[in-house]
């Protein structure tokens, strides 16, 4: 999670959510961040960007920050750690084994985040994939609107038969799995660098073809201009659906202009599909609880955030402000996979306390990460140290969802996610559990475990995310 409120500005420090929106490596999601700007470290004029002082410099920040210091080795030599991130890891592995930081703090490029964060930008074919390992398959989930493969006939539901860098070198997705995993596939679609070009077999409902896909730099558009938003039927009425890809600066004047045309139409019941959302900025997080509080007063909490003992001095409380554009919803589905992460799942712990049974959680569980790191930045290396430092609560001081909303949230739904279907289909599964709810029609509940990347009823069908992740993967994990 990334937390970027007036209130947090004393803290020189800045802080991840999504889960809170700033995820971790090893597949993990993202988290959330609190204030605008992270503070940055120049290293003294003796100060190198070597191994061993970049290392001793992260192990300095933990020891200052960490959430949980109590579970940081009293000294742990950095010589047999080839990289800052190995030696991070190791730092963090007693948190790690308690469920508390599931790589959750990492090193990444100061540089690349801040691209991401202020508009979405990456270089990349603009899909997000599934692969089922067990049948050896790669789909489509999602095709972002702007990206060359959507320009090039790529969406939902397309299935990858086969990938080369011509047609001369195509290798079945099938043989690429056997032989290496589902790693191989994100090899096989190289590195994300503009202008890298793979040539690939597809099959959808046009049938089979052959298309060449070049990646470009692009921004990720939170909110779809295709089935972002939408207003649907459910048997006379009406019910507003919203569905947020990334929590990210340019969602702000989306999810503004979804909810004044919602409010303009008298929308009282919701859809939030957060189904790949692994999180990102506080802030955005906080402003769609503003969205959905114009029946709450400005004394109602929508979160905590807590830091350890000695930086209580930071702790914060936000409280709901209404906007112009607010509704007063009446019932909520929260649309989730256990890509859901962050500050997906800080909005639903904070709206749980309000809605009660009238708020519910469909499709699988969720991620679970009621924790946020803050950023601390080392310039001259390029180094922005992402660190578990602070805990979000909702208003009845709960959030211990290390396992997923689906223990917390007033009521749930067990769906698929039927990528046949786009997302906001009134036919498509997962939309349909929504509706289902909204309307008081049976359902069954989400079972309260497992928070890998598998997206609840579909088998072993999960999105691809590679070993180490980068920033647009921690915060929409499965794009390329």
């Amino acid at each position: 999670m990334q937390v970027a409120s007036a209130s947090r500005r004393a803290l020189a420090l800045v802080l991840c959510l999504a889960l809170a929106g700033c995820g971790g490596g090893g597949g993990a999601p993202t988290s959330v961040t609190p204030t605008p700007t992270p503070t940055t470290v120049t290293p003294t004029p003796s100060t190198t960007c070597s191994l061993r002082s970049r290392q001793d410099w992260a192990a300095g920040q933990l020891r200052t920050y960490y959430l949980f210091p109590e579970t940081l080795p009293a000294s742990l030599d950095p010589a047999p750690y080839t990289s800052v991130q190995a030696y991070i890891d190791a730092l963090t592995a007693t948190a790690r084994s308690q469920n508390r930081d599931r790589f959750f703090t990492y090193v990444t490029s100061i540089a690349e985040e801040n691209a991401f964060f202020a508009s979405g930008s990456t270089a990349a074919f603009g899909i997000r994939l599934q692969t089922d390992g067990v049948a050896r398959r790669v789909f489509v989930a999602d095709a972002y609107e702007g990206a060359p493969a959507l320009a090039a006939g790529l969406d939902r539901g397309t299935e990858i038969l086969a990938i080369g860098t011509s047609t001369a070198d195509l290798r079945d997705v099938s043989a690429i799995i056997a032989a290496e995993g589902t790693g191989g596939i994100t090899n096989a679609l190289g590195p994300s660098t503009a202008g890298i070009t793979r040539t690939l077999r597809i099959t959808d409902s046009a049938g089979p073809r052959v298309v060449s896909v070049t990646k470009a730099d692009f921004a990720i558009p939170p909110v779809s201009s295709r089935f972002g938003t939408r207003i649907l039927d459910n048997g006379g009425t009406r019910v507003g659906y919203v569905n947020l890809r990334t929590f990210i600066s340019t969602a702000d004047p989306a999810l503004r202009a979804a909810f004044a045309d919602f409010r303009a139409q008298g929308i009282t019941q919701l859809i939030i599909d957060f189904r790949y959302n692994g999180g990102g900025l506080v802030s955005i997080a906080e402003l769609m609880g503003d969205l959905l509080g114009d029946n709450r007063s400005s004394s109602d909490v929508f979160s905590y955030t807590t830091f350890r003992t000695e930086l209580a001095s930071n702790n914060s409380t936000k409280f709901f402000s209404r906007q112009p554009q607010s509704l007063a919803p009446t019932k909520i589905a929260f649309i989730g996979t256990s890509a859901s992460a962050s500050a997906s799942e800080l909005v639903m712990n904070s709206m749980v306390p309000y809605l009660r049974a009238n708020g519910a959680l469909i499709g699988s569980n969720t991620f679970g990460k009621p924790v946020g790191q803050i950023a601390r930045d080392q310039a001259a290396c390029d180094d922005r140290l992402r660190v578990v430092a602070f805990a979000t609560q909702n208003s009845e001081r709960r959030g211990n969802y290390y396992t997923g909303m689906a223990s917390e949230i007033g009521a749930s739904c067990s769906a698929a996610d039927d990528i046949n279907r786009p997302m906001g289909d009134p036919a498509e599964a997962s939309t349909r559990a929504a509706l289902d709810f909204l309307a008081g029609r049976s359902c069954s509940a989400i079972a309260a475990e497992g928070r890998s990347l598998a997206l609840g009823a579909n088998g072993a069908r999960t999105l691809l995310v590679p070993e180490r992740v980068d920033t647009v993967q921690r915060e929409v994990p499965g794009t390329y």
